[in-house]
């Protein structure tokens, strides 16, 4: 399997969008309800000020994406462009952590390395710009994953934007 990294283009969105439908779907089931499954479309999702602001990446392999995510330097932490509370204010590399958003997987691809290239990509960016530290809103079935590329949890919440609480866990990275 050749993995392929790029920036993520509007021509891309139709794709992110049944990529990201699919992993929400598929990948939770081990830790989720239906019924919070059903919720997480709610609230999970694209932010497509990543994709403009040229910090949202996808991995391909042989010309279909397999993978998708990125990091951002403004200050909303989680959801889609259809999310509440969205906050588009810059951050202070000198005060606040990156945020790594929308991490999504084909679900055919999981487990493969497609999520920590993705990882890499965005710390590497992160720091380039000033960065030291990264911060997420993960999945339960993304935990793992961002656990072991070295990330801790720093609290345990639920989100019910979508009528059913779905935990999910803050996470913090220091960037080397």
């Amino acid at each position: 399997m050749t993995l392929k990294l790029r920036v993520a283009t509007h021509e891309d969105l139709p794709q992110l969008r049944a990529l990201m439908a699919a992993a929400i779907a598929d990948l939770q089931t081990q830790f989720l309800s239906p019924e919070q499954i059903a919720a997480s479309h709610a609230i999970m999702g694209l932010d497509t000020q990543l994709v403009d602001d040229g910090t949202y990446f996808v991995v391909e392999e042989d010309g279909v994406i397999v993978g998708c995510g990125g990091w951002s330097r403004r200050a909303t932490l989680y959801g889609g462009d259809h999310s509440a509370g969205r906050d588009a204010a810059l951050l202070d590399p000198a005060r606040d952590p990156a945020k790594v958003r929308a991490m999504y997987t084909d679900p055919r691809h999981a487990r493969r390395g497609v999520g920590r290239m993705i990882l890499a990509e965005c710390e590497t960016a992160a720091a380039a710009e000033g960065f030291s530290r990264l911060e997420l809103m993960g999945t339960l079935s993304g935990q793992p994953l961002y656990t072991a590329a070295g990330f801790v949890v720093v609290e345990q919440l639920e989100d019910d934007r979508g009528g059913v609480p779905v935990p999910l866990v803050r996470m913090r990275k220091p960037i080397p």
